[in-house]
């Protein structure tokens, strides 16, 4: 009897890419004529990142480049989750926060969606922060991956550890 073909759905972010993202935008932000003299930039902040700028406006024109810059190295949009910017003394500061793992009702959509629409004897287990999903064929599991790759989810997910 053969064993059962699996593989986990994650949602993790590169921190290394993350890094490199907000670094290219802090440059790009320190050197375009319409941010000189404004106070702007973007920094981490701990586990997040942090927007500043002297306008609400040009504190999210620094959020878009970074965001520009995320989505050049691959990193969905998904994973980040921006605030809104609030006045803090002169400038405006924004928080953005960075999002891993699947949330428990995330994993529990995402179940559903693979009992729902997927074929038969596809089983999908929630385990912690990720979903391990098993079948006896590896073509079911194919169909799951392009399944959920065509859902508009509210989670950048990946599939690894495909066996």
């Amino acid at each position: 009897m053969a064993a059962d073909s699996s593989f986990d759905i994650v949602s993790k972010l590169d921190r290394q890419e993350v890094d490199n993202a907000l670094n290219q935008a802090a440059k790009e932000v320190a050197n375009r004529f319409d941010f000189r003299n404004v106070d702007a930039g973007i920094k981490w902040s701990g586990e997040s990142i942090e927007v500043q700028a002297n306008t609400e406006e040009r504190a999210n024109a620094v959020l878009d480049v970074f965001r520009d810059k995320l989505v050049k190295r691959g990193i969905s949009l998904k994973a980040i989750d921006a605030g809104e910017p609030k006045l803090s003394g002169k400038v405006y500061k924004l928080g953005v926060a960075l999002k891993e793992g699947i949330a428990q009702e995330d994993a529990k959509k995402i179940s559903k969606i693979i009992r729902d629409e997927g074929p038969k004897g596809v089983k999908a287990q929630i385990q912690g922060d990720e979903l391990r999903v098993s079948s006896k064929k590896k073509d079911d599991l194919q169909q799951i991956i392009a399944l959920l790759k065509g859902k508009d989810l509210s989670v950048a997910l990946q599939f690894v550890n495909y066996r």
